[in-house]
């Protein structure tokens, strides 16, 4: 048992950006997982790809609206989870850890969740809006796209932005998996124009990817430029500088776990019980876009402070 707990907390990247729900339930669930995988031979990516099956075979479940379909929904996307947390645990155990295993496991997610709005659009298409008698039809479509292109899409990929921030300052480069746009598009320019279709794809895809990040976060990038400029990388920061940015960093890690998995999953499982999705895409909509708001204003702002101070 003693040994199960070292693992365990060997997993954890840091208590600053672990949830109470994946520390105490999610991840030992998953390292469980992780141990009888790495005892069977099975290849972290292969967790991935049946965590994407479970995800999907969740949202199907979700597109009916009785009980006991929700319920199979609600434990097929528990199981997809519990998944999704022990490809990441087996591949540092196994030591498999790639980028590409990485950006597969978030991938992942980004299936789970198109799967489950399609899904929750096709289960509303056909019922009255409340308070009238007419049916969503293609506006539940709309409400959906909003939801989940415009304000779920860019929430979740700044919030694990801030989160890998975090633990560059934390822990360094070691501890950290930031990425920037500069790096990954340096790795696209660098492959052969022939017979590496699939790498370039994905790593063009990916520094895209870290190219919004960068692109919403202004402040930090000058920041880092001021870090680069001045001492080199992070590691190198006076203690009481970076302990300043993890001071002013550290709160707004609640933010940026409201904006992963677990309330947008506690939200779904309730509204679809209670036979009303719709709220769960308004509070998409109106709720975690605030706190998004919010978040991105205070990291923004701290940023600034502390270039002000490395100047």
């Amino acid at each position: 048992m003693g040994k199960f707990k070292d693992i365990l907390n060997a997993s954890i990247k840091s208590k600053d950006t672990e949830e109470w729900l994946d520390m105490h339930f999610n991840r030992p669930v998953g390292l469980v997982m992780a141990l009888a995988g790495r005892r069977l031979g099975i290849h972290p990516t292969a967790i991935t790809a049946v965590s994407i099956v479970l995800g999907v075979a969740a949202a199907w479940m979700f597109s009916y609206t009785d009980t006991s379909h929700n319920i199979q929904g609600i434990v097929l996307l528990m199981l997809a989870n519990f998944c999704d947390s022990a490809d990441g645990q087996l591949a540092r155990l196994a030591n498999k850890k790639t980028l590409v295993g990485r950006v597969l496991d978030g991938f992942a997610g980004d299936v789970w969740f198109f799967c489950i709005y399609a899904a929750l659009c096709v289960r509303m298409m056909w019922q009255e809006m409340p308070g009238t008698d007419v049916s969503w039809g293609l506006w539940i479509w709309v409400l959906a796209f909003i939801a989940g292109v415009l304000c779920h899409s860019p929430q979740s990929s700044l919030a694990d932005y801030y989160r890998q921030i975090h633990l560059l300052f934390l822990k360094g480069k070691e501890g950290s998996e930031l990425d920037t746009y500069a790096s990954q598009r340096a790795i696209y320019d660098n492959l052969p124009r022939r017979g590496a279709f699939i790498a370039r794809l994905f790593y063009y895809n990916y520094a895209n990817y870290c190219k919004s990040q960068e692109r919403r976060s202004p402040e930090f990038q000058q920041l880092m430029a001021c870090i680069k400029a001045k001492y080199g990388d992070v590691s190198r920061m006076p203690k009481e500088l970076r302990d300043k940015f993890l001071d002013g960093s550290r709160p707004l890690m609640k933010y940026t776990n409201i904006l992963t998995f677990n309330v947008r999953a506690i939200c779904i499982y309730v509204t679809c019980l209670a036979n009303c999705p719709w709220l769960y895409m308004l509070f998409e909509i109106s709720v975690l876009t605030i706190i998004y708001v919010y978040m991105h204003k205070r990291h923004e702002s701290l940023c600034k402070a502390i270039r002000n101070e490395t100047t």
